[in-house]
């Protein structure tokens, strides 16, 4: 059986006196992709901030290999949405991962040969010397993403980090986080508001709703998506199992 890397027991969070997230359990199994979506509010992002260690849940308890989450940890790496300001505009892109190497105190003769070979790894060998404002949004959130590998993270928490992509950019960037995390051997926990990108990259789909009650809790549906891998944008989307989960999950949002 797949060990377990993040549990999730009853995790309930109240923000300015209102209940973000009910009492919400879940288990995430290593090696695992689990995206997260709802309608704005619904505590997406909160819930990925409590896996993260940036917000203390009001009751239950996030924990991570049987440890309880108290704080941010190396091993727990989190990509935002906005690229932007989550790169320094005053580094190039090698500065920018030499980040992640720096707060690790990674010597600095090692530094060199690790950020060219995870530049490599998202196909930003090239662009190595540029700043973030001459690359596209893109290639910006491929920076963040190297700068996350360079951490050698077994988590990936990631918050909508293609929502600001254009379609075709986005698509290009989900086959290349969904090979990323094949090579790699990450676990995932991805927010997004996007039912098909849901589909496409999770291996399972966690579907909460805004405004719980105790007849209606947070976690209105926890699916499986047994979809044949590597995933094709075409193919896959056109698969009969892919239309009729996506039929499905639209049901639940729909009534959460």
């Amino acid at each position: 059986m797949t060990e377990s890397v993040l549990e999730f027991d009853r995790v309930a969070i109240h923000l300015g006196g209102r209940e973000i997230l009910s009492p919400t359990s879940v288990s995430i199994k290593r090696g695992e992709f689990v995206c997260i979506i709802g309608p704005s509010g619904c505590g997406k992002t909160t819930l990925l901030r409590a896996a993260a260690g940036f917000v203390t849940p009001s009751s239950g308890q996030v924990t991570r290999h049987g440890k309880p989450v108290t704080g941010p940890s190396r091993e727990v790496a989190f990509v935002f949405q906005d690229y932007g300001r989550a790169l320094l505009p005053w580094r190039t892109v090698a500065r920018n991962v030499a980040l992640a190497l720096e707060a690790a105190r990674v010597p600095a003769a090692e530094q060199a040969a690790r950020i060219e070979k995870v530049l490599a790894t998202v196909g930003l060998s090239a662009h190595a010397d540029k700043f973030p404002a001459q690359l596209s949004g893109g290639m910006q959130q491929r920076v963040q993403i190297a700068r996350c590998l360079a951490q050698s993270p077994e988590v990936m928490l990631m918050d909508e980090p293609f929502g600001a992509l254009d379609a075709m950019t986005r698509e290009s960037l989900q086959d290349e986080v969904a090979r990323l995390v094949r090579e790699q051997g990450l676990t995932v926990l991805f927010v997004t508001h996007d039912l098909e990108e849901a589909l496409y990259l999770g291996d399972r789909v966690l579907a909460l709703r805004a405004n719980p009650t105790a007849e209606q809790p947070s976690l209105a549906a926890l699916i499986d998506v047994p979809l044949p891998k590597p995933r094709e944008q075409l193919s896959t989307k056109e698969h009969p199992e892919f239309l009729r989960l996506r039929r499905e999950l639209y049901h639940y949002l729909g009534h959460a």
